[in-house]
């Protein structure tokens, strides 16, 4: 739980302009262990890319429907989510990040279908 309020925290640090990560981003990241942080900066860049994109996502989850796998200093997720107007859609992405986990080095992700409200609680999801 203490993982989830930390995140959250993050997310709301950086989600209003979805600008760089700002110094107090960047101090919260060092609390998380390296797998969670990389999950965390990889998740705000799958915001950030979607909105430069036209997608106003304001929520991104790597872990939603199956747990992405964490290659070194990548972490390659085929069973995420995003949510955007209220509604949550599948997402995949593969994100490499330096080794301390706090830049993203390469980017790429795809979108997907959206994903019913009546599996949202199974999921983890929420409006």
């Amino acid at each position: 739980m203490k993982t989830l309020s930390i995140s959250l925290a993050l997310v709301a640090m950086v989600t209003p302009a979805l600008a760089a990560p700002d110094a107090r981003f960047l101090r919260a990241l060092d609390k998380l262990d390296p797998k969670t942080r990389l999950e965390q900066i990889c998740d705000l860049e799958a915001m950030k890319k979607m909105n430069q994109g036209g997608t106003r996502a304001d929520r991104a989850k790597s872990d939603v429907i199956s747990p992405p796998k964490h290659l070194g200093n990548t972490l390659v997720a085929k069973g995420g989510a995003y949510r955007a107007g209220g509604k949550w859609y599948q997402l995949s992405l593969t994100c490499k990040a330096t080794p301390d986990h706090k830049t993203v080095l390469d980017f790429s992700y795809k979108t997907g279908a959206e994903i019913p409200q009546a599996k949202w609680a199974a999921y983890g999801l929420w409006k």
